[in-house]
């Protein structure tokens, strides 16, 4: 784990701590070749210089956010924000479904809109697979 992440980890609560290394883990084992690093104070892996997923700690749990994940063809997702995003949220490390989350990264390597140059086209987003 880089020390920057290790960091922002470590700075959570307890509960919030397992929550965000048992999240690290597991994106790690299947974005192994995603470039990882704190952007907008949290972790966040890229593909391409692309955001597809990270996690961040909001006042009441820790939320795990993938950039394209409204395009996804799985679901338990919900919609965030006006573009592509989608997020699930967790208060306990035992409600983290990992067959399910592995489901979510398989989606996020395949689907994918192109946030990397968004501020290029004004605010419009183009899907790159």
């Amino acid at each position: 784990m880089s020390q920057e992440i290790q960091k922002y980890n470590q700075s959570q609560s307890p509960v919030d701590r397992e929550i965000c290394n048992l999240l690290y883990e597991e994106i790690n084992l299947t974005l192994a070749k995603a470039e990882k690093k704190i952007w907008h104070a949290h972790p966040v892996w890229f593909l391409e210089g692309n955001p597809i997923v990270g996690y961040s700690k909001l006042k009441s749990c820790i939320r795990l956010l993938f950039w394209s994940g409204q395009s996804f063809e799985v679901k338990g997702l919900e919609p965030e924000g006006s573009f592509k995003a989608a997020e699930a949220r967790y208060t306990d490390v035992s409600q983290i479904n990992k067959k399910e989350l592995k489901r979510w990264l398989g989606q996020a390597k395949k689907i994918q809109w192109d946030y990397k140059n968004i501020v290029k086209r004004k605010g419009v987003l183009e899907r790159l697979k």
